[in-house]
């Protein structure tokens, strides 16, 4: 079966490689493709997260890996694919939840997305309290490591 997904939208901002760290300093816009409705961001200021579900385009087929030592660092363990959230994946989709800043017509400014500008856009999702985990969320102590960086300046 193949699944076929047409871009919704596209991520602009300042970061044109995809680089591990400092996300937190990248604000992004996400601006509506042609053939979607103006409408169909009516009232998602109304919220202050969603998620947005985008598409790696620029993840080559060869470089594709369903198990490794996450960012290659040997320290850590060695992983499968979903166990870990690298671009690097069998259908190159990524997810994040992401601040919304502000609405202006077709176009959102987002906070906190780790996508390269010209990214394809999915969907966007908002996020509802009701979705979140309810409990403690546990991970391996190996993430908090790799993860120190990702979103804070230093």
């Amino acid at each position: 079966m193949n699944i076929i997904l047409q871009p919704i939208a596209t991520v602009k901002n300042s970061r044109a490689t995809p680089i591990d760290d400092n996300w937190s300093e990248i604000i992004s816009e996400i601006e509506l493709a042609d053939d979607i409705p103006t409408e169909a961001l009516h009232n998602i200021s109304d919220f202050s997260h969603l998620e947005i579900i985008y598409y790696f385009d620029q993840v080559e087929k060869d470089k594709i890996v369903f198990s490794g030592h996450p960012r290659g660092n040997k320290s850590y363990p060695l992983v499968g694919i979903f166990g870990q959230r690298k671009k690097d994946r069998p259908n190159q989709i990524g997810l994040c939840t992401v601040e919304l800043i502000k609405h202006i017509d077709r176009k959102i400014i987002v906070k906190n997305l780790d996508a390269i500008d010209g990214t394809p856009v999915i969907d966007i999702k908002p996020v509802f309290k009701e979705f979140q985990p309810v409990g403690e969320i546990m991970q391996p102590s190996w993430v908090a490591d790799l993860m120190k960086h990702y979103w804070k300046l230093d």
